[in-house]
Parts: C-alpha cells; sequence; structure tokens
C-alpha cells in the first residue's frame, strides 16, 4: 500500500530522529510505519519514500497503576498492553480493530474508536502524554503523566488522529479504567427500519446504561456464530452491549428485557459469559482489512447525528439491498461493506453516496477499496473540509518540507 524504497527499525527514539533527519537530508518522504491495520484509510501516497517501523519500540516505560496511567513505547500492540494492564485488574476501554497487530502509536495516530465509544468515548480521551518526532526530527513532548494535566495547547487532541502527518509518535501516556467484571449483549430481530427506528428512540429513555448500542445488517452478520439466527431474510439485529459489576449487568438485562417486551420485542436474547469477547472482536473488527489484505469491497464509514442512522441505513439499502453493515448506532456512524464488482467507483462516491450523506449533515470517509482500485485523491478525501488552509498552516509548522505521509491527506499535500 505504500511506495517503499526501504524500511527502517529504529531501537528507540534516538534512532527515529536520526533517520528523519537522513530523510530530510535526501529530502525524501517518511512514512510512519505501526502494524499496517490501517494503511487503507486516506489517499495512497505515491512517491518513493522511506517506511520508519516502530515495531521495535515497545517497552512499557511507566506503569503507576493505582494512578491509573499507563506510559509505553508506540510500538507496543494493543494485545500486549491489554495483557499488561489485565495483570492489575485495568483495561483501556477503546475497541481498536485487530489488537495483536495494531499498535498503540498507529492507534493514536488513526484516533481508533469503536463499539464502546457510546459510554467510553474515543482514544482522544484517553491520551494525556506523548513524545514525537516533527519532520525537521525535532522531538517534543505533550501533556504529561497524571490526568489533571492543563498546562499548555493540547497537543495530544492535535496529534490523535492526525495519521502520522504532523510527528512520528514514539510514546504514549494512556488513562485507564478498572475492568469491568462482567459484560453481557441483549439482542433481538427487528423485521425492517421502521421498528429498529422505534426501538433506538425508546433506548434514549432505558433506566440502562448501555456501553454499546449496534444495528446489524446484511449477509455478514445473517450466521453469526454467537447470534441466534434470523428468522427471515433481510431482518436487523440490534444488539445493546452491557458492562459492569456482576450485579449490575443482572439487573440491566432484566431491565432492558422487559422494556423491551412492553415496546413489543417478543423474545429479546441474552448473549453472556465466555461468548461476549469473540462478539466484541467481531463487531471491533468489522471494518478492519487485515495487514496486506483486502475485505474484497468498499469499505466506507459514515458520521450523522443519532437521529439519521436509519436514514442512512436506508439509503444504503437502495444501492444494494443485500449490503453488510454495521452502525454504532447510539454514535451516528454507520459502516459499510458495499460488493462493487464492476462498479464505477468513482460514481458511486462523487455522484450518490457523498452528495447523499452530506444533505444528512454527514460526512464520508473511504476505510478501504477492493483489490486492484484506485481513486483519486479528491474522490477519496472529498472537497477540502472547512478549516484546511489552517489545518495546511500546522502541518507547515511541524513538517515544513512535508515529508511525513506526503499525500496522505489534503492538508499533507504541498501547497498550491
Amino acid at each position: 500500500m505504500l511506495p517503499l524504497t526501504s524500511i527502517t527499525t529504529p531501537a528507540d527514539e534516538a534512532g527515529v530522529i536520526e533517520a528523519i533527519c537522513r530523510a530530510g537530508a535526501d529530502r525524501v518522504p517518511v512514512y510512519p510505519l505501526g502494524g499496517g491495520t490501517q494503511l487503507g484509510f486516506g489517499a495512497r501516497p505515491t512517491e518513493p519514500g522511506l517506511g520508519v517501523s516502530l515495531a521495535a519500540l515497545r517497552r512499557v516505560i511507566d506503569y503507576p497503576a493505582r494512578d491509573l496511567t499507563i506510559t509505553v513505547e508506540a510500538g507496543m500492540t494493543l494485545a500486549a498492553l491489554g495483557q499488561c494492564l489485565a495483570h492489575e485488574n485495568q483495561r483501556l476501554p477503546v475497541d481498536v480493530p485487530l489488537p495483536a497487530q495494531a499498535t498503540v502509536g498507529g492507534a493514536v495516530a488513526a484516533g481508533a474508536a469503536g463499539p464502546r465509544q457510546f459510554r467510553w468515548g474515543t482514544l482522544r480521551d484517553y491520551v494525556i502524554g506523548l513524545r514525537a518526532v516533527d519532520g525537521t526530527g525535532m522531538a517534543f513532548s505533550a501533556g504529561g503523566r497524571v490526568v489533571k494535566n492543563a498546562a499548555g495547547y493540547d497537543l495530544c487532541r492535535l496529534l490523535t488522529g492526525s495519521f502520522g502527518t504532523l510527528g512520528v509518535i514514539v510514546q504514549v501516556t494512556l488513562m485507564v479504567k478498572p475492568m469491568p467484571q462482567a459484560s453481557a449483549f441483549v439482542v433481538c430481530e427487528l423485521p425492517d427500519t421502521h421498528a429498529a427506528e422505534k426501538l433506538l428512540a425508546q433506548l434514549v429513555h432505558t433506566q440502562t446504561l448501555p456501553a454499546a448500542v449496534e444495528l446489524l445488517g446484511g449477509p455478514a452478520w445473517q450466521q453469526d456464530p454467537e447470534l441466534p439466527p434470523l428468522s427471515q431474510h433481510g431482518a436487523l439485529r440490534l444488539l445493546v452491549g452491557l458492562e459492569g459489576s456482576q450485579a449490575e449487568v443482572d439487573w440491566m438485562i432484566g431491565r432492558l428485557q422487559q422494556e423491551w417486551r412492553q415496546a413489543g420485542v417478543a423474545s429479546p436474547q441474552v448473549v453472556a459469559g465466555a461468548a461476549t469477547g469473540p462478539l466484541w472482536s467481531r463487531l471491533t473488527d468489522f471494518a478492519a482489512s487485515p495487514p496486506g489484505g483486502s475485505l474484497g469491497a468498499l469499505v466506507v464509514r459514515i458520521h450523522v447525528l443519532p437521529s439519521a442512522v436509519i436514514s442512512v441505513v436506508e439509503g444504503l439499502r437502495s444501492i444494494q439491498p443485500d449490503v453488510s453493515f454495521e452502525s454504532h448506532a447510539g454514535s451516528g456512524v454507520v459502516v459499510a461493506r458495499l460488493t462493487t464488482g464492476s462498479m464505477d467507483l468513482a460514481g458511486l462516491i462523487d455522484g450518490r453516496l457523498r452528495p447523499w450523506v452530506s444533505q444528512l449533515g454527514g460526512y464520508l470517509a473511504v476505510l478501504a477499496l477492493p483489490d486492484g482500485a484506485s481513486l483519486s485523491v479528491q474522490t477519496l478525501l472529498g472537497p477540502p473540509p472547512p478549516g484546511s488552509k489552517t489545518m495546511h498552516s500546522i502541518r507547515q509548522r511541524f513538517d515544513p518540507a512535508g515529508l511525513l505521509n506526503r499525500g496522505r491527506f489534503h492538508f499533507a499535500l504541498p501547497a498550491p
């Protein structure tokens, strides 16, 4: 996915600085590399350059568990981070796809979020400090190692989601949370989008505290091993994830089942125990392409107000009746896999999807393309967003020569 002439794997921050300085002297683009799980997002750079892998930077720097913070190097995988935190009965409550491959630095750079964002927020809410190296080879720090830290400009939020276009992240300090004692899903089948909209509206008034509200549809979810089989073709599933102490989860299960029965749901089902872990993982990984691979579909992520989620689902089904999708319905996010075949991708995105999403007051991101497909930067990213000039000026401050991830986003392109 990247036009790499070579890859270097620095052993420490000094090695990252050296690699960027060397690339700057040669005016060669630099492409930061984590686990490779987010490389399909954004425009694909075309200029040959140097890959800087953070794979060797995977140490735990500091873990004062009683302070609910941890500082790690950026190359540590999310799975390794989870194992470390589990020893203290703690976790990072943010869903990152393919955690065995995805790295902490890559997840921060991509601004990862998943089903649990409904209750717990996104990764941006948990990064309280970091170290990075900018495009001139200068290392800098942001934030700190304590939760109550309000000094200076919040560079942590700026770099989270910047996809390595402002700096190569080498170290991250995260706020963590206690591990919940229990987890479960209450699941129901819904015959159509009208029924789904009615039940989602009623969830606003639930007495429970959901960790996730997921609306699923399409062949990808037809035969899920942890979910009861659908009774009719084209039906939707609504899943509400619950977490907390065992007593809290048991009470919320009973209460939500009662609320749903009063709303006309005949037989809400419960997924609990050992089955919840694999189900959380599949919900998290739905949009992810394996490193170096492809889902063989056009994968888009649409952000709208939660009240417009059903309109998005209906619109997607009007384009492709058997579209597979997952909606973080409480957060207004819909991820869809569209099988395109010989379809004109540019016409589909520019002519149908993006104008329609804009009318709903939202925006669309292309997460992955089918094998062999290629689209222009303008089609992949759409028109420059409001504030793009400001973004470009910030980019020039951090990376005057435009070395870092050149061509990934609008503001990463050279100035006209």
